[in-house]
């Protein structure tokens, strides 16, 4: 059997898929938009209790359509899901969608994070932010892992609430394998805390009161069994694996189910009854693998991705990120 050695890539060099970002700093709201020109096959795995989304029935093995257009990844909660107005007017006016006739109709699914307490609540990702998202991964690509796009207002550890909790942002990180090219890219926005899946130390999340340290979100909660009536819900991390291996929407369905291993792997608490977690699987390419590898290497690339949310976000709204702490 050859044994070949993974390479680190950016995800950028997975062909057939084209990022867009824009966000609003001021507001600390932003989108992040996927798009496959061509069409892409595209699966869904949703394990946490409060998803905001839109059009997530496209993605169900059981549904007519085998591809999409574009995934639209938003702040803003349900409010925000207005983005993908305006990326579908975008694509339909470059004549990108599925062919009706009279028009052809992007197939546009969307999943929001709860960033409404981080700057304006009041601004939200509009079609207008998602016409400028589509129009930048179509003409002058610009995604990049930091406090852009989705993740402009993400943050974690905030079981007590925003006093305590730490910035992070939206990160990447892709492998190839000869021809195989698989990435994530995920923002990040966790009730719980982070920790680097290699070493098993805590890197991000709850923070003590003096901001000087990190706590145990987990510890906090084992502190009282009693039910805790409203968690604080501003939450729900966002994933996207991408590869180039050629799978139906079912299987990109499992491949998206074993990719929250990942999560697992990183996040603690995570799939919370306050957290909206998602993960789309899309498949942009027709290299031949096995889809239990492919599985494998979506909760490796997902679980390094969180780490690099973690590292490249910055301090911003009074909520300090690690590199910016002695932790």
């Amino acid at each position: 059997m050859k044994n070949m050695k993974a390479t680190e890539i950016p995800i950028t060099e997975i062909e057939g898929i084209r990022i867009g970002q824009t966000e609003n700093a001021a507001a600390g709201t932003g989108c992040t938009v996927l798009i496959a020109e061509n069409g892409m096959r595209a699966g869904l795995d949703v394990r946490g209790g409060g998803p905001a989304s839109r059009e997530s029935f496209l993605l169900d093995p059981l549904t007519a359509a085998q591809e999409i257009h574009a995934v639209v990844l938003g702040g803003g909660s349900a409010f925000g899901l207005g983005a993908a107005d305006g990326v579908m007017r975008f694509l339909e006016e470059h004549g990108i969608g599925f062919d009706v006739g009279v028009t052809k109709v992007p197939l546009v699914v969307q999943s929001d994070l709860f960033d409404l307490t981080v700057g304006d609540a009041f601004v939200r990702p509009d079609a207008a932010m998602g016409y400028e998202a589509a129009r930048h991964a179509l003409e002058a690509p610009n995604y990049r892992d930091g406090n852009y796009g989705a993740g402009c207002g993400a943050t974690v550890g905030k079981i007590g609430g925003m006093e305590t909790c730490m910035k992070t942002g939206i990160g990447s990180f892709a492998l190839q394998i000869g021809e195989l090219k698989i990435g994530a890219l995920v923002a990040l926005n966790a009730l719980g805390d982070v920790f680097d899946w290699q070493s098993g130390k805590q890197i991000a999340g709850l923070l003590t009161k003096d901001k000087t340290a990190l706590c145990s979100t987990t510890e906090v909660m084992q502190g009282s069994y009693e039910v805790r009536e409203n968690k604080f819900t501003a939450n729900t991390t966002l994933g996207v694996v991408v590869t180039n291996a050629q799978f139906d929407k079912s299987r990109l369905g499992k491949i998206a189910g074993m990719a929250h291993d990942g999560y697992a792997r990183s996040i603690r608490p995570v799939h919370t009854s306050a957290d909206g977690d998602s993960i789309y699987a899309l498949s942009v390419g027709a290299v031949s693998a096995d889809q239990d590898l492919v599985g494998i290497l979506a909760a490796d690339v997902m679980s390094r991705a969180i780490i690099r949310a973690v590292e490249n976000a910055e301090s911003a709204y009074g909520f300090p990120a690690a590199r910016d702490l002695n932790l």
